[in-house]
């Protein structure tokens, strides 16, 4: 690691810790050049590939906008929102690859999105999986329907 004050080509490490729930490594180093110290913050970089095949860095942002959309005139605030992001970043990692196709990030946001609301959920799978009839929207509706239990039945426990 290139020295900030000096340029110096090499540092050396004296302490390294987990931040942010082991998503980043904080690093102090010295220079041997100048004998200054500073911190590093590394990060895994994760790359989404796009239908077009351009890669970029996911962007929890992106996830949000994404959702906000599918959310629009629904009770949902902004922290449920950020905490959506967090859970489909935290997914996407934990699979291990550094690359990832946008598709399994759409299917990441899927889950979290049915749990937070069901409309905005419909809204998002429709055109994730680019619903073309109403069939495609029964067929989903019976399926949240056979996955959710009624409001009646968990009530009279």
């Amino acid at each position: 690691m290139r020295c900030p004050f000096c340029h110096n080509p090499d540092s050396r490490v004296i302490d390294s810790r987990e931040a942010d729930e082991g998503a980043t490594t904080r690093r102090r180093r010295a220079c041997p050049g100048c004998g200054r110290r500073f911190t590093t913050v590394e990060e895994a970089v994760l790359a989404v590939v796009k239908r077009s095949g351009v890669t970029e860095p996911f962007s929890r942002d992106k996830v949000v906008s994404g959702v906000r959309r599918a959310c629009q005139g629904r009770p949902v605030d902004e922290d449920a929102l950020a905490q959506l992001a967090h859970r489909v970043e935290e997914a996407v990692r934990a699979g291990g690859a550094a690359e990832l196709p946008s598709h399994e990030v759409g299917l990441a946001i899927l889950g979290p999105l049915r749990e937070l609301d069901e409309v905005a959920y419909m809204r998002f799978a429709s055109v994730y999986r680019s619903f073309s009839s109403i069939e495609d929207f029964e067929k989903e509706i019976a399926e949240l329907r056979r996955a959710t239990p009624p409001a009646d039945a968990a009530s009279s426990d």
